[in-house]
Order: structure tokens, then sequence, then C-alpha cells
């Protein structure tokens, strides 16, 4: 088969990077901007349909500055579904931004062809100062949509959004709830060929996350390309086919979802059994930090566990101003594709113990707060391990730390009977079994 007659791939980035002025905040764009950006559609349009869209600017490195994509290469065919993966800082957002040109490459060239409809941040896309039929309508017609087309979908968008009340009202007067939920039913419903997606999903509730889990799956079947950024990896093993990892903003490896979520999970955690943060590095803001988060077993700390041994997970957090009665630690626990074996908190509704300090101001200090996990209970296999300090009412993330310690359970032969091989599932429970004969069948 001749070059020529090989379809071009729906997004390219050849050699993309973005360097950023530390302590730098990019320009906000007006709405005369976005007006500017949408006269100027059918002209670019043609570029990205033709040639691509390509933005090629370099500027000498000087201190003072960071490198947020260095080097990014890769392409993505039309009607592929790709999960964009990494730790928190490694340029995902950057990336998707660049692709859905809210900001340019400092260098290199990204090229995409078809209407692109993206889902970033809370913030972007739509105008504060326009209602949510305003801005449906004004997103439709930068993706190039007839007016006619937009109306037909309208009741569709509304309705999937949940915001029938509020549809007439500026969105700056939205939750940030109402502000995603209608966001994300523009963006998927206005059928635009390349669908971005940043990890936006977490402000909405576990029903709305659900729907737009099933919507994002319609769109793929539909034979539409879409990148998706999320630190679910369940759902991006769920929706994705194949994934990129970026880290320190570059791809280390592209490939097979379970095997790219296999090898972030392996160097994004520690795998002694223990993390350590130093002041200046903890996680959290200027009240609360993370400071450590440790597996123990009998034996002491550690990153390998015997399977039929309790483990304990201990927290370390510091408080450097009183409050935060509803503050509480939350655990969440994965296997090795990614998987939530588990999650936990220790608020009174969850706890099978009294908590001494929830519901309690916490004064300036060191605390630990610890969780046990019975013995006989995972299966032998690689765990990690990531943690949450919340507020509750409503819900806020003080510190976090995403797989921030692995550990390996090992069998030890406990509960293996003659011709036992392998025991199947993510838990591997002793449970009360009876068995008794019956006079009758």
């Amino acid at each position: 088969m001749s070059s020529s007659t090989v379809a071009a791939p729906a997004i390219r980035a050849i050699d993309v990077r973005k360097r950023y002025r530390l302590g730098e905040v990019e320009p906000y764009r007006a709405l005369r901007d976005s007006i500017g950006r949408v006269i100027s559609a059918p002209a670019r349009a043609a570029v990205s349909l033709v040639r691509g869209r390509q933005r090629t600017r370099t500027t000498p490195a000087r201190d003072g500055y960071v490198w947020a994509l260095d080097g990014v290469s890769f392409e993505i065919a039309h009607g592929e579904v790709v999960g964009l993966i990494g730790p928190n800082g490694a340029g995902k957002s950057t990336l998707l931004k660049i692709l859905a040109l809210v900001t340019d490459p400092t260098s290199g060239r990204a090229e995409m062809r078809g209407r692109v409809g993206s889902l970033l941040e809370v913030g972007t896309g739509f105008h504060p100062e326009l209602t949510g039929r305003e801005n449906a309508y004004l997103s439709g017609a930068i993706l190039g949509m007839p007016r006619a087309e937009i109306r037909r979908k309208f009741e569709d968008i509304v309705a999937f959004a949940e915001v029938e009340r509020f549809i007439d009202t500026p969105v700056k007067r939205y939750s940030s709830g109402m502000y995603t939920r209608l966001a994300f039913a523009v963006a998927a419903h206005l059928e635009p060929e390349i669908l971005l997606v940043d990890e936006v999903l977490a402000v909405g509730d576990a029903a709305f996350q659900k729907r737009c889990l099933g919507k994002m799956d319609d769109v793929a079947r539909e034979g539409r390309t879409v990148v998706f950024v999320s630190h679910n990896m369940t759902a991006i093993n769920q929706l994705c086919p194949r994934s990129l990892l970026l880290v320190g903003g570059r791809v280390v490896r592209d490939g097979p979802t379970p095997e790219v979520i296999r090898t972030y999970l392996e160097s994004a955690a520690a795998d002694s059994g223990e993390r350590i943060w130093a002041e200046d590095e903890a996680p959290g803001g200027g009240a609360i930090r993370l400071r450590a988060v440790r597996v123990r077993a009998a034996s002491g700390v550690t990153g390998d566990v015997p399977i039929d041994e309790p483990v304990a997970v201990e927290v370390d957090f510091e408080m450097l101003s009183s409050g935060y009665p509803t503050l509480c630690v939350n655990l969440y626990l994965l296997d090795a594709s990614g998987t939530v074996v588990l999650s936990t908190v220790a608020t009174p509704g969850a706890n099978a113990l009294p908590e001494r300090w929830f519901g309690e101001p916490h004064p300036p200090g060191f605390y630990r707060a610890r969780c046990e996990l019975p013995a006989d209970f995972l299966n032998d296999g690689r765990y990690y391990i990531s943690v949450f300090l919340v507020t509750l009412g409503p819900v806020k993330i003080e510190a976090e730390a995403r797989e921030a310690i692995s550990f390996n359970v090992f069998d030890t032969g406990s509960m293996r009977d003659p011709g036992q091989t392998q025991w199947d599932g993510l838990i591997r429970v002793r449970l009360p079994w009876t068995t008794e004969r019956l006079d009758t069948p």
C-alpha cells in the first residue's frame, strides 16, 4: 500500500514542549477573545482538516522556568480511545490544553484532524457571563455546527446535565457540579470528531460519574476519537484499550492499557512499605500536611506481608493551625491493575471503633491515624495505597498522595488444601461454612 493511501492520524504530537515561567499565570481569555476565535474558526478549521493545527514557537531556556512538557511525540488514529495517565504534575492537563488550542506549545507541533470538543478543568470552555443556554449554542458554533442541529440536541443536553431550572442563568452562578455536568453534556452531545476529557468527573456525584462513563463509552462505540485523562484506573481500563504514561513531561510508556497501568503503579509507589515526606515536600496546604504513610505487620514496617497476618496502615499528618473538626483520613486500596479493592474513611459511620478526634477541633501538632486489615483477607499479590486528608460538609481534599506506597501480600500456604493451586478473586477470606445431612432432598 502506498503512503498516499494511508489515512492520516486524528491526532499527532511532534516533539511538543511547553515551558512556564515559575510564578507566571497565563492570561485569561475574555469574551472578545472567544468571539474572535469563533470568527476565525472557518479558516482555522480548514488548516486543521488539511494540515493539522500547528503551533511552533521556540524560546531559549533560562533560569526561572519549568518544562511542563519536554519532547512529547505520539499518534492517535481515527476512532481510537486512548487513556493518558501519570502522577500529578506530569503534564497531562497541559498536553490536553495544547490539543484543545487553549494554550500554545513553546516548541514542536500538535496536529488535529477533525472537530474538537474538550472538557478540561472547571472554568475552561464556557464564558462565565453567558447563560447555560448561550454557552451551549456558542460551543456548538465553535465546533462549526448549524444552529438547527444544536437546537435538535439541546433538550438532551439539558436533561443529561439536570440543569433545567438554571439553563437561562449565567454560569458564573453555577456550582462546580452544575458547571461540570453541563460542560460534559455539551461536549459529548454535540458530536465532535475528537473528544478531549480531563479528570473533571470527580466533581459530580457517583450517579453522574456513571452516566458520564456510559456516555463516553457510547461516543467511543460511534467511532469517534477520545483522549481521556484520569486517575481512575478502573475507568481507564474500562474505556481505553491503549494508554500513554506521562512522567516529568515525557511519554515513558505507550501500549496496552493493563501493561501501562502496571508500569505506572510500580514506578509511582514506594515499595519499602513506608514513605516519609520532608517538611518542604509534604502534600497539603498551609494548614494541613501529610507527613508519612506506612504499612506495619507483626515484623514491623515492611513491604512484604504474610497472607495470614493482620496488616495496619498508618498515616501521619501535621496540623499547622487549629480547627478542622470534620477532618478525616481516607484510604484507597488498589490492586496491580488499578482496580479499587476497597476504600475506607475514619468517620463515625464507617469506623468500627470510637474516633477520638472526629467532631473535635485539631490543635496544631502531629497526629497518626491507624487502620487495620484483618488476616486472611487479601489475596496474594501487590497492592497500592492512596491517601487523602479530607474535610466534610462539603467534601474538600486538604492533602493527597495517590499510589503513595505499595506492599506485597505473599502466600504462606495456610489456606492450601490438597490439589489447591490458586485462589481467584481480589480477596481471600475465611468464611463460615457448614454441611449437614438431609433426611429428604
